[in-house]
């Protein structure tokens, strides 16, 4: 009954209770999960990935995969998607927002977007929610497991899903009643309160629920000097799930999922001097979404020979981002010479942007009695429609005047059929074949007189052939191809009206792989070697104007053909009962082909055989969880990535980092403590960078620019659990 008490003291005095109280906790406690725990160990549990049509087994899906389930988002106390992005081979993201939203799979992918015209190269989905290009709401809270799906799905997702897929499956309704709660305190005023229920509606389990809320707050890591305060980069986060499951007859499985995220955060996050932590601007930003959403999914099976899927989502976002430009302040300004004047700097940028995405899939997939070819082969078709609008109003300000003002609306609508064959050749082969086939129409007008129709048929599809080694051994090989769609560039001036619109890109990707289990099922391992060869390659460029260096001209223009390959290796080994290893690498080598572009001031830039923006050749990561028979519990896991470009329009390079975590504490059967700790070492990371003139008394000179990820942090979580 202490925990009301301690959350109202200083965030020291709470640690130090809370290490008391954990350390004080009686060994002859109940232990939690230690049953369940250890029969995992005597086999490896089997995991589904839901973002296949089928629902298939990890193990048997014939490309690469990595699922996060829930007991590792437990163990390593994740709170966001961002305490575990980087614990994903290949993986990495672009740190432009407060919290991660544009994302790059295997060296593709989006570094931003500022103009208004979502395209995205990864897909994001959240029980069956389109929220592409608007990932920043991924609260891990209640959150059954984390999918990632490397290279393009170019039969299941399409256009959105170049590069690969992200899926979040939070968890279902449950047959028997269950409520928790949870709450953590730590370092930079920290403070997280959440809690499920779950559970029978009615008497007969026909009607089942699920509800859980998470509020999240902190004050950002960043201590505006000019200001006075420590909150200007805030999160102020909230996030609200709730699923329905009615099973209206034995044939009939309706789910309905309702969500709603308000994320009111601040925007913080440069210096002029790349100290990261002390800032000084007199506007700090914002960085602010909110998303209500609803998906409704139909499950029919009361045919003989076929199944019925039917999946309706919808989601209307509000976001706005903005920023403190000049990144100081008029005192600071003033105090510079500028030609032997005191400077004046003073520039805002806001974004206020209103998104709604509706889609609608209905699919037809065999039963085992609706086989083809004498009972050999699965099949599936289906249809697909999505319709993206997006409003923007777009107002910046340079020195009190009216710089860049731009209001826009876009609207683009997809529509598709695809089709999935799964046959079993024999002798252990199973071929799985697919192809989509997908129109969109896009539709832009503006303000300042800028107005584009494009409109294009594109099509991918896979080829994969699967082969049973051996009882513990799967091997596969797989050609895919994926698209994106082309696309225009607002607000260029007359000497770019060369790059007014941008071609297609396409993307085929060849990929050999063994899915293993070792150890008499103790020891799982995942491999896979990989070639992407992208024709008509999409490039984001940027160029500062030397007339206005406020401003910048950004455009998105094909830089002819690139290739990347590498490979990803997954591992997870129950050594004993009590100890879990875990482990993932990745090895990625990029490099575009025949790209050129100019500077600002005229010089041709060759790019040919450099890295891609955003590809670390190396990302890695390794975990241990402990657990003993009493309750005591630990978990250390690091993950690390080499060095990286943060941008394709200049030569600016990340540092190598690696981050070491760790969460000890104690579990019974009803409640648990635990004292956590992230970034221990308290590594200074880049996550996004750019290299720019930015300081006028500099003259504009070029310079690195560094936003660094989350310093480290300390807290302490408390959680109940009732069955």
């Amino acid at each position: 009954m202490s925990a009301p008490i301690c959350l109202s003291l200083p965030v020291k005095s709470t640690l130090t209770l809370a290490i008391m109280a954990v350390l004080s906790a009686p060994a002859a406690a109940k232990t939690a999960d230690i049953e369940r725990r250890a029969a995992d160990s005597e086999k490896m549990e089997v995991i589904v990935v839901n973002a296949d049509f089928s629902g298939i087994n990890l193990d048997k899906m014939p490309s690469s995969v990595t699922v996060i389930d829930a007991q590792q988002l437990e163990d390593e106390g994740a709170q966001h998607f961002e305490d575990v992005l980087n614990s994903i081979a290949n993986f990495n993201w672009s740190g432009g927002s407060s919290r991660p939203k544009y994302f790059q799979i295997r060296g593709v992918g989006e570094q931003e977007e500022y103009k208004g015209a979502p395209n995205s190269s990864v897909g994001f989905i959240m029980d069956d929610i389109d929220l592409s290009g608007l990932g920043s709401i991924a609260s891990m809270y209640d959150m059954q497991q984390v999918e990632i799906l490397r290279g393009p799905q170019g039969t299941q997702y399409g256009a959105n899903a170049l590069a690969g897929l992200i899926y979040l499956k939070s968890n279902d309704p449950s047959q028997e009643s269950e409520q928790g709660a949870e709450v953590s305190v730590g370092d930079d005023n920290l403070t997280t309160f959440a809690g499920f229920s779950s559970g029978p509606v009615t008497d007969s389990g026909a009607l089942l629920y699920r509800v859980s809320v998470e509020k999240h707050n902190q004050d950002g890591f960043k201590d505006n000097q000019y200001l006075g305060r420590s909150d200007t980069n805030e999160r102020d986060e909230f996030n609200a799930r709730a699923k329905l499951r009615w099973y209206a007859t034995d044939a009939l499985q309706l789910d309905l999922t309702l969500l709603h995220a308000d994320f009111d955060n601040g925007y913080d996050a440069w210096t002029l001097d790349n100290n990261g932590r002390n800032t000084t601007s007199d506007l700090p930003g914002i960085d602010s979404q909110q998303t209500t959403g609803a998906g409704f999914k139909a499950i029919y099976s009361g045919a003989e020979q076929f199944e019925l899927t039917s999946l309706t989502s919808f989601a209307n976002t509000e976001h706005q981002h903005a920023y403190d430009g000049d990144w100081s302040n008029p005192i600071y300004w003033a105090s510079k010479d500028c030609g032997g004047d005191a400077c004046e700097y003073d520039y805002t940028w806001d974004k206020q942007g209103d998104r709604q995405t509706w889609t609608q899939e209905l699919r037809v997939n065999s039963t085992d009695a609706g086989k083809i070819f004498s009972g050999s082969t699965d099949w599936l078709v289906g249809a697909y429609a999505r319709s993206l609008s997006e409003d923007n109003d777009l107002y910046s300000e340079y020195n009190t005047w009216p710089d860049e003002v731009l209001q826009s609306e876009y609207d683009a609508k997809n529509y598709a059929v695809f089709a999935q064959i799964d046959a079993d050749l024999g002798h252990s082969y199973l071929l799985s074949t697919g192809l989509r086939v997908e129109r969109r129409n896009s539709d832009y007008s503006d303000t300042n007189g800028d107005n584009f129709t494009p409109s294009e048929t594109m099509w991918g599809g896979h080829i994969a052939l699967s082969k049973v080694l051996s009882p513990e051994h799967t091997g596969y090989g797989r050609i895919a191809r994926g698209y994106k769609a082309g696309g225009f560039n607002m607000s260029l001036p007359t000497e770019f009206a060369d790059k007014k619109e941008f071609d297609t890109e396409v993307l085929y990707n060849y990929e050999l792989g063994l899915k293993s289990s070792w150890l008499e099922g103790k020891l799982d391992s995942k491999f896979a070697l990989f070639f992407m060869d992208r024709e008509d390659q999409q490039v984001s460029a940027s160029q500062q104007d030397p007339a206005k260096p406020q401003r910048f001209i950004l455009f998105t223009e094909n830089a002819g053909s690139s290739t990347n390959y590498g490979a990803e290796l997954d591992v997870k080994w129950y050594a004993t009962e009590n100890i879990q290893f875990y482990s993932s690498l990745g090895w990625l080598e990029t490099a575009y082909g025949d790209y050129q572009y100019k500077d600002k001031y005229g010089a041709v830039i060759d790019l040919e055989g450099r890295d891609l923006a955003h590809s670390p050749k190396l990302t890695y990561s390794a975990g241990m969880t402990y657990l003993t028979d009493s309750g005591w519990f630990a978990n250390l896991n690091a993950s690390g990535k080499s060095e990286f470009y943060y941008s394709d329009s200049n030569e600016s390079k990340s540092d190598p980092y690696a981050i070491v975590n760790a969460r000890v504490g104690y579990e019974t059967q009803t409640w648990s403590a635990y004292l956590w700790g992230r970034n221990l070492f308290d590594e200074d990371y880049g996550v996004r960078g750019f290299y720019f003139g930015n300081e006028p008394d500099l003259d504009w000179t070029p310079k690195q620019y560094i936003r660094f990820g989350d310093p480290r942090q300390l807290g302490v979580t408390l959680s109940v659990k009732f069955m």
